[in-house]
């Protein structure tokens, strides 16, 4: 199992799962982070946290323990 938090800098990946429940993966989705769509990663922070994502037209910065928590192919 892939997850977000182990995709490269500079590479294209799709949400397939989100393994979270309650207000957790209430928030993930309201980002905009929902199953089937295309994410790409810009950035990642010099210590690793957070990474910097392009999602549907807009950046993202999300932490790397709720990136863990988004299964992509």
């Amino acid at each position: 199992m892939k997850t977000l938090n182990n995709v490269a800098i500079g590479e294209k990946a799709t949400i397939v799962k989100l393994h979270s429940e309650g207000a957790i993966k209430r928030r993930i989705m309201d980002m905009g982070l929902t199953k089937g769509t295309e994410v790409y990663v810009r950035k990642v922070a010099p210590l690793g946290d957070p990474m910097e994502l392009t999602v549907r037209g807009y950046e993202l910065s999300v932490r790397k323990g709720d990136a863990a928590l988004i299964e992509v192919k």
